[in-house]
């Protein structure tokens, strides 16, 4: 038994390091292949590192690398061990990849395909080493910090950051530079988001209904959802009610939503994004 846990746990750290790897190369390339040579920037200390590299000549992995590390100690201090590992390796293998990418040549110099295709490209990769347990910029780490004591959120403190940053590119760059740089910044924001969640976004459902049976008895037959009836109390009538609460799938929200109003039309539906969804019943099954 301890045995199988044993080669699980491998196994699992195995598939960790290739995704951070993965992850890694993919944002190596996003920058080097179309970001950079167009003196397009993103956030964090990844456009800070394209801007001193540009200002200085001193090539984009070193700054990567060496800007990162008094993160990589911050870390290790205040979130753990295994993050500030996964991190170290993603770091190392983005910087080594932006070293040795600059002989490739550059696919394209039209800027809006370059922040574009750098966006989704950028974006998918950092998504992949953050799903992992890693990051490859320290920023994240400083506004996980800061907002433990200041009235921002850490998205908040992110985009304040990111918005200084791909500013000061106006200066350097251009301002037309700093546009597109806003434009992949973006882009690469929202691959982050589908490619830790996915496209088969989970969502939580609470439907009030007279109807409760027959709604409840409905989404299993017709969606394949499992269901749980919840006792509830109206707060201002005082009545006691069934609340019915299931796990769908972002595809699946609009036959929800028809076979809730095809029994009963008047009844009250809540419907909310989940991150993770764990254990149970909930399983892809045939739409009817």
């Amino acid at each position: 038994m301890k045995g199988n846990r044993k080669r699980m746990r491998y196994r699992s750290l195995f598939l960790r390091l290739i995704f951070i790897c993965l992850g890694a190369i993919l944002v190596s390339v996003a920058l080097e292949i179309f970001l950079v040579p167009n003196n397009i920037i993103d956030g964090g200390i990844t456009g800070i590192s394209i801007m001193l590299a540009h200002l200085t000549g001193i090539k984009l992995g070193l700054y990567l690398f060496v800007l990162n590390l008094p993160f990589l100690v911050i870390g290790y201090k205040q979130i753990g061990k295994t993050f500030a590992l996964s991190t170290l390796i993603g770091v190392a293998v983005m910087s080594i990849g932006t070293t040795y990418l600059i002989p490739v040549p550059v696919l394209t110099h039209d800027l809006l395909l370059s922040a574009v295709f750098g966006g989704i490209i950028l974006g998918i990769g950092i998504g992949m080493v953050i799903r992992a347990g890693g990051s490859l910029d320290g920023t994240e780490i400083v506004s996980i910090l800061l907002s433990k004591k200041s009235p921002f959120s850490v998205g908040e403190l992110v985009m304040i950051i990111n918005i200084f940053i791909l500013g000061s590119a106006g200066f350097i760059f251009g301002w037309d530079k700093a546009m597109y740089s806003l434009i992949a910044y973006y882009i690469a924001f929202k691959m982050i988001d589908i490619t830790i969640e996915g496209l088969d976004q989970s969502k939580s459902v609470w439907i009030i209904s007279e109807e409760y049976t027959q709604i409840g008895e409905a989404l299993s037959a017709r969606l394949g959802r499992g269901v749980t009836y919840l006792e509830g109390e109206g707060g201002y009538s005082g009545e006691y009610k069934k609340v019915i609460f299931c796990v769908i799938t972002r595809l699946e929200e609009a036959k929800l939503k028809t076979i809730v109003e095809e029994i009963d039309d008047s009844a009250f539906l809540a419907i909310g994004n989940i991150h993770d969804v764990r254990g149970g019943r909930f399983k892809k099954k045939n739409i009817h």
